[in-house]
């Protein structure tokens, strides 16, 4: 099989590993991609956003199989140019992914399907945002309704922080807030058949302790010991299957990965967010233990045949990733610090990029997700830590407690 991935961060470097892990993979390019990326991939250096020229490459490489890891390029139809060249694709349509361009629109699909969910708002003006905000009350919860990288959410106890928010992004969701500890869970679909990955939990917030400005992810760990037996199956029934069905009934069915954002509340668990692809750190934990070949899952998917694909299969034990951010992330992060020690297995690579010299620099915010397994959650957590001690980035942000609580037993629902 000759893959095409698309896409140049952390989400990409790890979905790169498991495709170049394959057997049926012979041929694996990345576009833009980046200095991870390269090890196991051709680079090639196409605008991802752009579909003309990802359909167009895709063609020029004789592609069986494209791969699209952001949501920018899903919102902006690349997926569709590419199946319209009729190339096997993974990832939604650009109708379907609206699903994570506006958060709006998923609140309508998943009231539509009686998707368990908060209450919320869809605001366009600061006189109906503070109205919202004073219906539920302190936490706020104040959503971007558009593409945000993650990063368009506040939630705060300050009512001017909240009013601040929703006046910067103009159109705003504010929810209520959901208690209870978050889970991320990916599944994988062709529209109507579903794959659930392992739930995951990444960390938001920018210091340990859950403290400082959310960011686009500090780390993550799996599999989920503490969370109830039956999450999965129940997300499947109670979120996934009514909202894969209410996309069909629209005429936009959604084939990909739906990453289902939740929050484990007393009431049982509730739907956050939906994204339209792979959640970055979380799978770089997922995938580092999925034993079942990558490429042919994805394809299966991709091609409507995902029912016919025989059922997964898990490494035991468990992993951990810890994200190491620039020096000032997630506001405007310094960029061109040498890196070193991060040209290594289990170093997946977000934000890099090599200067004129060769050396590798950093060049976004969150430069690296370092990534370990071990037999269970403490010897894979000890390992991650072992790992970003090897690396050398001045002013380097990381969070010292991925995964802690878990291990403490001091998670409860």
């Amino acid at each position: 099989m000759r893959v095409l991935l698309i896409g140049s961060g952390g989400r990409e470097h790890a979905l790169a590993v498991g495709l170049a892990a394959d057997p049926s993979v012979e041929f694996l390019a990345a576009a833009p991609g980046n200095p991870g990326i390269a090890q196991v991939a051709e680079l090639h250096p196409v605008t991802a956003t752009d579909p003309a020229a990802v359909a167009a490459l895709a063609v020029e490489l004789s592609a069986d199989l494209v791969v699209i890891g952001p949501e920018a390029p899903l919102v902006a139809g690349v997926a569709d140019a590419v199946r319209a060249k009729g190339i096997a694709c993974f990832g939604p349509s650009a109708a379907a992914a609206r699903l994570e361009g506006s958060k709006a629109f998923a609140n309508e699909v998943m009231a539509a399907a009686g998707v368990p969910t908060a209450r919320s708002f869809a605001c366009t003006t600061v006189e109906q945002a503070k109205a919202a905000l004073a219906e539920f009350g302190a936490p706020y919860v104040v959503k971007n309704d558009g593409l945000a990288a993650g990063k368009g959410v506040v939630v705060t106890d300050s009512l001017d922080a909240a009013v601040k928010h929703a006046e910067e992004c103009g159109k705003v969701v504010i929810e209520e807030f959901l208690p209870g500890p978050e889970v991320s869970l990916f599944v994988i679909t062709d529209g109507t058949a579903v794959a659930p990955l392992m739930p995951a939990q990444d960390f938001k917030r920018l210091k340990d302790g859950d403290e400082g400005p959310n960011t686009g992810g500090m780390g993550a760990y799996a599999p989920l010991d503490w969370a109830p037996d039956d999450l999965t199956e129940r997300v499947l029934r109670e979120t996934v299957e009514p909202t894969l069905a209410e996309m069909r009934r629209r005429g936009t069915p959604f084939a990909g990965l739906l990453y289902v954002g939740l929050a484990l509340t007393p009431d049982g668990p509730k739907v956050i967010e939906f994204n339209a692809r792979f959640g970055d750190p979380e799978t770089q934990v997922v995938l580092a233990l999925l034993a079942t070949p990558l490429a042919g899952l994805l394809k299966a998917a991709a091609t409507g045949t995902l029912a016919g694909h025989p059922p997964l299969r898990w490494h035991d034990g468990a992993a951990v990733t810890v994200v190491v951010a620039a020096h000032n992330y997630p506001a405007t992060p310094r960029t061109g610090d040498v890196i070193e020690g991060a040209e290594v297995p289990g170093v997946i690579h977000a934000g890099t990029a090599r200067d004129a010299e060769g050396r590798l620099i950093s060049a976004g915010g969150r430069v690296l997700s370092v990534t370990a397994t071990g037999t269970d959650l403490s010897a894979a957590r000890e390992a991650a830590y072992a790992l970003v001690a090897g690396v050398a980035l001045p002013g380097a942000q990381f969070r010292s407690d991925i995964a802690l609580r878990a291990i403490k037993g001091q998670i409860k629902i």
